[in-house]
């Protein structure tokens, strides 16, 4: 469970040395990327020295991603300088030569490798005789170092490992060396699967890293870890550099106009209407002990707890037992939105309009043919209604932000006639004006009748669910309701009487 945002203060920062603040690690200039249309980056200058941690943020589209893949060498700008340590070069291995290291918000591991394989893809120096071994240390030594009590087993393949942990596996990679430690290291999005506790073990480390003289260039939603951990914030807009400024000269409310948003101060009203009439889903208390789960219609019901304690899980539970896992119905009881999007979530092949109707074509077809005309009208009104930027909804899905798809997974799941939603950690990646579009949606829905069953780790998301159940080793420990819901409470019933102590 991650704090809310606004709590946050500055923490590190004005200790840099002069001599840090002057070397350029890397700079682009006046950077131009097109796609068709589409002005990806229009003029953008970043430019990051040693010894500091640059705060990239932005609404979804602004060009983050892309500003990255060019600093990264993943990607040729069309116009304007791209140089590492002053020298104009291009190309990965360019890059990778300069010390750039990057964590992409889509996770890159190789699932069907071990940790320790993983490694040796990403450190090609690692060979020879008894590289596997090397390799393990290396990944088990910077594990402790950035998340000390961590319980990952390096000998497993990835693929058996939660996204927690596959998260924390490429960040330690990523911030490991052999020879040297990486001059550079760019984490987009690096807390959107930890819980607070891992969350503040990698701030800490950030700033332990920078003060030795690294660099990293942080993207993050999360608003507190920018203001807390950055020594200055870049903002983007429409491909441009709008806002560059030490972090100590602004605070919440001046970083999300300078996005282009509106702050809204007021917290939405919680249901005020009685539990009635049976509940719309229920599950006994799991594992044989601790409290049953029940959920009415209308309400919105929140998870929480510190992650990968079982909120995942039951809420696949959920699903299984009103839905079969291989036999399609044309009438949807319930519909499910995936926080791990590139897994469990899009179809990367597919259009973004064929992504987001999936789940609708019972009520599109007729006589078992889809109707392209209602189609293509369902998907131009949640278009315009969650704010996908795209000129063409028949793009590719992978032509969007990582964040405009998941509003496309937001609104496959709310165009369907479901009567119950359930999130997993939906909001990975989404920028905070799309945030609270959404939880108006969703406010609006349970207000007509739709349940919602939400899994969490942001604290501001949980303090608008009506009833909160959280749990701890994969039962639920505690019900909060109305004003219980808040953030000591949560922590409290996280931990067992000896943990707290």
């Amino acid at each position: 469970m991650r704090p809310g945002i606004v709590k946050h203060t500055k923490i590190n920062s004005d200790c840099m040395t002069e001599t840090f603040k002057r070397q350029e690690v890397v700079a682009a200039r006046g950077v131009r990327v097109t796609f068709g249309a589409v002005k990806a980056l229009d003029g953008a200058d970043l430019v990051i020295h040693s010894g500091e941690c640059v705060g990239l943020v932005g609404h979804n589209g602004a060009g983050k991603s892309t500003i990255v893949n060019v600093i990264n060498g993943g990607l040729t700008p069309h116009e304007g300088s791209l140089t590492y340590g002053g020298h104009e070069v291009h190309g990965i291995s360019a890059a990778r030569a300069s010390g750039v290291r990057c964590v992409f918000q889509e996770l890159s591991l190789c699932p069907n490798l071990t940790v320790g394989e993983n490694a040796r893809i990403m450190h090609a120096e690692l060979k020879g005789w008894a590289w596997r071994s090397r390799a393990l240390s290396l990944v088990e030594t910077q594990l402790k170092e950035i998340f000390p009590g961590h319980a990952i087993d390096c000998d497993s393949t990835v693929d058996d490992l939660s996204i927690a942990e596959r998260q924390m596996v490429e960040i330690a990679i990523s911030f490991a060396g052999i020879d040297r430690k990486p001059k550079l290291v760019i984490l987009d999005e690096p807390t959107s699967s930890l819980d607070a506790g891992l969350a503040a073990q990698l701030m800490a480390y950030i700033r332990k890293f920078v003060s030795e003289g690294g660099s990293v260039l942080l993207i993050s939603h999360i608003l507190g870890e920018i203001l807390s951990t950055s020594d200055r914030i870049v903002v983007m807009k429409d491909g441009r550099v709008v806002a560059d400024r030490r972090a100590s000269e602004f605070s919440t409310h001046s970083l999300v106009e300078a996005m282009g948003n509106v702050v809204r101060e007021q917290e939405f009203s919680r249901a005020a209407t009685a539990r009635s009439g049976q509940p719309v889903l229920s599950m006994p208390p799991r594992r044989g002990h601790g409290l049953a789960f029940e959920a009415y219609r209308g309400e919105m019901i929140g998870l929480a707890g510190l992650g990968g304690h079982g909120q995942t899980e039951a809420l696949l539970d959920l699903y299984l037992d009103r839905n079969s896992n291989w036999w399609p119905t044309r009438k949807r009881e319930m519909a499910f939105v995936a926080g791990d999007r590139s897994l469990n979530g899009t179809f990367p092949l597919w259009s973004i309009l064929k992504n987001l109707s999936i789940a609708s074509l019972g009520q599109l077809s007729t006589n078992r043919m889809v109707d392209r005309a209602r189609e293509e009208t369902l998907g131009a009104g949640w278009k315009q209604r969650i704010e996908i930027r795209t000129p063409d909804i028949g793009n590719r899905i992978l032509s969007l932000s990582g964040g405009n798809q998941q509003k496309v997974l937001f609104a496959r799941a709310l165009a369907t006639t479901a009567s119950t939603v359930l999130m997993d950690d939906p909001m990975r990646g989404v920028d905070i004006g799309t945030k609270q579009e959404v939880y108006e949606i969703l406010r609006s829905e349970a207000a007509n009748g739709r349940t919602f069953i939400w899994y969490s780790t942001e604290m501001d998301e949980i303090r608008l669910c009506d009833r909160v159940y959280v749990f701890r080793e994969g039962a639920i420990m505690a019900e909060l309701v109305g004003d219980e819901i808040t953030e000591k409470n949560v922590l409290a019933a996280s931990f067992s009487e000896g943990e707290a102590a």
